[in-house]
């Protein structure tokens, strides 16, 4: 089976959206490709004294409703076709929570497990010496993705800063707290996404704490997810995966046993006294919920008619392709998008730059709070807008975001 292109599959998700909204072709062509897109060549020099040049990209797709925001992406496979379909989901994620941004997306493309502490920092800083003039507080806010953390982006804001000169905490999000990282920051993505899980659960009626979980990637916001279903709900995580495979227990995991065995071996295959499961199997598991939190096109034509699970949560972003869409929604799956459910990450570093701009910092119980308010607001205007357009959860959250960027661009007379 040949892999669905990204882009391809985020511009066909819009023109479902602009078919169900009757939009104006003038509108509907300008969000179908980025504003702006920049390409750049990034010469490191290595550790064994030879120079290397990687590629990088930024994208910014629309900045109708603010400055872009988005995340940068070290990953070996990383393709400009990812970058815009991510700085497109971007922008429909920050529409429908509410937040004053646009949406964009970063990368570059090399594999940083292969790179020293030493290389991964000058990759860092190099990438943003090319793209600076770019970004900014008030034009585009990058914040850590795939590969990328919270030191990462500290020598890239410290970059930013030396560039600029002064200090520009605002210039990046996902920062470590005491150079203006924000508490909450971390599990942010999971935490949001666990908020839709527990508006969903009520909706259909189900009691959380009796739910069977199975979780597919467990990197961070797999990993975080997994303790959170524990945590929050009482619910039962019985498999859980990464690129490699994945273990399961009917009567639930020892996440802890899991998480320690994963930092000792790099992955959760072969974690003592449990199955050891393929990702494939894990998607086709008889759980409650499913949540999918690795890369795109996991869920395909070929695998959602097997799909048991009651609630497919997309903490990934991308994990489902349009025609899986029409067969999990024809058998009764209710889907959380992934522009709802992992918009947990996104608001938090909205919230960071608030607190940057106000040089002022946030209890963790004052960002829980405020994320909560938004991802329950968020979730039932999708949910209403299922109802009333008789559409699916994804159809649904393209029309209460698209709408809110073509009242922008309307009212700033683009259209």
């Amino acid at each position: 089976m040949t892999e669905q292109n990204p882009f391809e599959m985020a511009q066909k998700q819009l023109d479902d959206c602009a078919e169900t909204l009757h939009l104006d072709p003038g509108a509907h062509e300008i969000l179908r490709q980025p504003m702006r897109e920049l390409h750049v060549s990034i010469p490191v020099r290595m550790d064994d004294g030879t120079t290397r040049v990687f590629q990088g990209f930024r994208v910014q797709y629309n900045d109708a409703l603010g400055p872009t925001k988005g995340g940068i992406r070290f990953h070996p496979e990383e393709t400009i076709d990812t970058v815009r379909a991510l700085a497109a989901w971007m922008t429909w994620k920050c529409a429908l929570l509410g937040l004053p941004l646009g949406g964009g997306k970063g990368g570059v493309i090399c594999n940083p497990k292969e790179l020293s502490d030493g290389e991964l920092e000058r990759l860092s800083r190099a990438y943003i010496d090319q793209i600076w003039q770019f970004i900014g507080p008030d034009k585009d806010i990058p914040a850590p993705d795939v590969y990328t953390t919270s030191q990462v982006m500290a020598w890239m804001m410290d970059e930013y800063s030396k560039r600029v000169g002064k200090n520009q905490f605002g210039c990046i999000t996902g920062k470590p707290i005491c150079i203006g990282g924000s508490c909450g920051r971390e599990d942010a993505t999971a935490r949001g996404g666990m908020y839709t899980i527990r508006e969903a659960a009520k909706a259909l009626g189900l009691d959380l704490k009796n739910v069977t979980v199975a979780i597919q990637g467990y990197g961070n916001a797999g990993c975080n997810a997994a303790f959170l279903c524990k945590e929050l709900f009482d619910a039962k995580v019985v498999a859980v995966s990464d690129s490699k495979g994945g273990v399961y227990n009917k009567d639930g995991l020892a996440l802890e046993n899991v998480c320690d065995y994963k930092a000792k071996t790099t992955s959760v295959v072969n974690t003592p006294d449990v199955e050891q499961i393929t990702n494939e199997e894990l998607l086709e598991l008889d759980v409650d919920v499913l949540i999918a939190a690795a890369l795109e096109n996991a869920i395909t034509r070929d695998n959602a008619p097997n799909v048991k699970a009651k609630i497919l949560a997309e903490l990934a972003n991308g994990p489902t392709t349009p025609e899986a869409d029409a067969i999990l929604y024809d058998n009764g799956v209710h889907v959380i998008p992934d522009f709802l459910c992992n918009a947990g990450g996104v608001t938090v570093s909205y919230f960071e730059m608030v607190q940057n701009i106000s040089m002022y910092c946030w209890s963790i119980e004052e960002v829980y709070e405020r994320l909560n308010t938004k991802m329950t607001d968020a979730y039932h205007s999708v949910l209403d807008a299922s109802r009333i357009y008789g559409i699916n959860m994804r159809q649904a959250a393209y029309v209460v975001a698209v709408d809110r960027v073509v009242e922008a661009m309307r009212l700033r007379g683009w259209v």
